[in-house]
C-alpha cells in the first residue's frame, strides 16, 4: 500500500493567493486544505492533522507570528511562513516563535514545493520497534537519536522539525564544533535572496531557541556550546 499523501494547511488572506498555491500543490501530489485567516487556521487544526503548515505573516486581525505561537504550545506541525521581502526582523521573529522556514514573497511556486518537500524530509521517522535505543543525555534532558525524541524527564519536548535535524546533525558529532556556514549547509537551506549571512542569522537564532530547551541556564549553557572561532558544539555527560 502506497503512502498517504502528506496534508498540508495554507493560511493566507489573499483569495486568489490561496487558489493559486492550493492548485500548484495539488497538483504536486499533496492533500491541500485552505483558511481564510488565522481564526479559520484554528478551526481546522482543533479538528484534523496536517503535515505542514504554509502560513502568511501578514494577515489582518491575528498574524502569522501569532498563529505559530499558538501552534507550538501544542504542536509540532512544520511551519512555512511567507514574509515580505527584505522584512528580515520579521522573519527572525517567525523563527523565534517556532517557524521551521521563511519565504520571502514574491517567490517561485517551485522553490516554496522544494523547500516544504526539505521540511517533510527533516520529520524524524519511527525507529523500528526492536531496536534498543540510542540516547545522549543533557543533565535532566535525554534525547533519544533514533526516535528523535527529546524528554526532560517524563515529559516530552516538542521540537521543531529544524531542530530535529539540528539535533540530528549534533548528535552525528558530539564534542566536535560545527562551524555556521556547516550547519547551514547541513540543513539543506538555500541561500536564497538573503545570501550566507543571513542564513547563519537564522542559525543562530535556532541554537538560541533550542538551548532553551536543553539547557538550565540558555545564557551560559553546559551542553550547546559556543566555541570562539569555531561554531557550536553539542557537550553531552
Amino acid at each position: 500500500m502506497s503512502e498517504p499523501s502528506p496534508h498540508l494547511l495554507i493560511v493566507d488572506d489573499d483569495e486568489r493567493i490561496r487558489a493559486l498555491l492550493a492548485k500548484f500543490l495539488v497538483r504536486s501530489g499533496f492533500l491541500v486544505s485552505t483558511a481564510r485567516d488565522a481564526a479559520h487556521a484554528r478551526r481546522l487544526l482543533a479538528g484534523l492533522e496536517f503535515d505542514l503548515i504554509v502560513l502568511d505573516v501578514m494577515m489582518p486581525g491575528e498574524d502569522g507570528v501569532s498563529l505559530t505561537r499558538h501552534v507550538r504550545q501544542t504542536l509540532q506541525t512544520p511551519v512555512m511562513l511567507l514574509t515580505a521581502k527584505g522584512e528580515t526582523s520579521e522573519r527572525i521573529e517567525g523563527l523565534e516563535a517556532g517557524a521551521d522556514d521563511y519565504l520571502s514573497k514574491p517567490f517561485e511556486p517551485r522553490e516554496l514545493l522544494l523547500r516544504i518537500n526539505a521540511i517533510l524530509r527533516r520529520m524524524p521517522e519511527p525507529a523500528q520497534p526492536d531496536e534498543a535505543p540510542r540516547v545522549l543525555h543533557l543533565g535532566d534532558v535525554s534525547y533519544d537519536i533514533d526516535r528523535s525524541e527529546m524528554w526532560r524527564g517524563q515529559a516530552q519536548v516538542r521540537l521543531t522539525a529544524t531542530e530535529v535535524q539540528l539535533m540530528r546533525i549534533f548528535a552525528a558529532n558530539p564534542g566536535e564544533p560545527l562551524s555556521r556556514t556547516q550547519l547551514v549547509e547541513d540543513l539543506g537551506r538555500t541561500t536564497g535572496r538573503d545570501g550566507g549571512l543571513a542564513q547563519e542569522r537564522a542559525v543562530d537564532v535556532q541554537i538560541t531557541r533550542l538551548r532553551r530547551k536543553i539547557e538550565t541556564d540558555p545564557k551560559q549553557p553546559r551542553y550547546l556550546q559556543t566555541v570562539r572561532g569555531a561554531g557550536y558544539m553539542l557537550a553531552p555527560d
